[in-house]
């Protein structure tokens, strides 16, 4: 394992659990406490995308714009054209999904440092289902220019991303689960934007995560690693602007990897890796996550087992590659 401060209880029954939009609220109270033109604006959804926090705090600096999500972004890019830093906050179905076209004109279009928060995004939503399972929001995020994408792996690093992203002066979207998923990192572990960090070293294969599928990915290497398979796991939290240097240098040396997303793979975190290594450095890599379907209902843990979206899916999947 690498020197990154990480959970001592990565792998265990007893890791610590929380969502990562519960980060994101302490995060942008945080960021509202040190800088004053930050201000939040939300869709009717305060309480659930944590935005709540930040509201109790500074109810002077926070709208509640309604069931109105084109209006959400486009009254955010008027308060930043003012000098306001501001962050909107929405389920990720309906912001980006509703509002992409407010989002390319108004936002990135005159480069307004508006923060877009994509909350309850993945099939991990659970029970909501297909039609509130968003999964094509990095593709649609990813492709706007100016725009920076964001993906924490936990709520630790959601709160620091947070903070980070008010102070970039750039167009941002940070994309938030709704479900408790495990937390690895610490507060010592390093975060910045457009960077990637190796979490654990390995020669064979190189497993790419993202977002809650990191702590997977660290799952799947522990089982590789019983097999005498040295999987290095890279953890990919930024993937606009992406760390190009860290990725290429890790399939230098492995020559295969997987790459694992709770999203369409088309477009996707995998399609950015894809593009790289076709430009770059041709390499053998397989995208695990959606393929070309919606989700279903269910409960979290059961979609993500049957979207094999868990470790030992993933740690199956590296054996096939290694194979090939």
């Amino acid at each position: 394992m690498s020197q990154l401060h990480l959970s001592p209880k990565i792998g265990t029954d007893d890791v610590d659990k929380e969502p990562t939009r519960k980060g994101f609220g302490r995060g942008l109270k945080a960021a509202g406490d040190t800088n004053e033109q930050v201000v939040a604006l939300c869709a009717d959804l305060t309480d659930s995308t944590q935005m709540s926090l930040f509201k109790e705090a500074h109810p002077e600096r926070f709208v509640e714009i309604g069931v109105a999500e084109q209006n959400l972004v486009t009254v955010a890019s008027g308060m930043a054209a003012m000098g306001k830093i501001p962050f909107t906050s929405s389920y990720a179905a309906f912001s980006p999904g509703r509002n992409w076209e407010q989002i390319r004109t108004t936002i990135c279009l005159n480069e307004q440092p508006v923060k877009i928060v994509g909350s309850h995004a993945g099939v991990s939503v659970g029970p909501d289902g297909a039609t509130h399972q968003m999964l094509e929001d990095i593709a649609l995020m990813r492709v706007l220019p100016h725009m920076v994408v964001v993906v924490p792996g936990d709520s630790v690093e959601a709160e620091k991303a947070t903070r980070a992203i008010a102070e970039n002066g750039q167009p941002s979207y940070l994309r938030l689960a709704r479900e408790a998923s495990p937390i690895f990192t610490t507060e010592q572990t390093p975060f910045e934007i457009g960077k990637a960090y190796v979490l654990r070293e390995g020669k064979d294969i190189t497993l790419f995560g993202t977002g809650i599928m990191t702590y997977e990915c660290l799952i799947a290497a522990d089982l590789l690693a019983k097999d005498g398979i040295e999987a290095e796991v890279i953890h990919v939290p930024t993937i606009k602007p992406l760390d190009e240097a860290t990725v290429l240098a890790s399939v230098r040396k492995t020559g295969r990897a997987v790459s694992v997303e709770e999203a369409q793979v088309a477009g996707g975190f995998g399609g950015a890796l894809a593009e790289l290594f076709g430009r770059e450095h041709p390499t053998k890599l397989r995208r695990l996550g959606m393929h070309d379907r919606f989700g279903e209902s269910g409960a979290p843990n059961e979609l993500l087992e049957h979207f094999k979206l868990i470790g030992s899916h993933i740690a199956a999947e590296a054996k096939n590659a290694l194979e090939t």
